[in-house]
């Protein structure tokens, strides 16, 4: 399963669900980096440095950093806000990180399904 990094605005449900499918989740929080108003980039360098995906809802600000370090990251996980389901979010999550052979230098998006 993947190690992964969530940024500080992920839902904590969605964090719980993605454990409870066997990923190794890291919050913002927990690595006491919440409520600093850290830049994105400096989210992306610690991913890096611990060996992580960052899995965000900022998907803009990361999709230009995934262009700018020339994917030269763990892995980032953009995600389109869904707060209906988390367990449905969390899943579609899993399934995109199971059909990506390996995380480091991958830009993987995860959207939202339409009514």
């Amino acid at each position: 399963m993947a190690a992964i990094y969530a940024n500080e605005n992920f839902p904590r449900r969605v964090v719980n669900e993605l454990r409870l499918l066997g990923h190794d989740v890291m919050t913002s929080q927990e690595a006491g980096r919440a409520n600093q108003m850290v830049p994105d980039e400096e989210v992306l360098n610690f991913a890096t440095e611990q060996q992580r995906a960052v899995l965000t809802l900022n998907r803009l600000d990361f999709f230009r950093l995934h262009r700018s370090t020339s994917g030269q990251h763990s892995g980032i996980i953009a995600c389109t806000r869904d707060d209906a389901n988390p367990a449905a979010f969390a899943l579609r999550i899993h399934e995109a990180l199971s059909s990506c052979t390996s995380l480091p230098g991958q830009l993987i998006r995860v959207v939202r399904h339409s009514s």
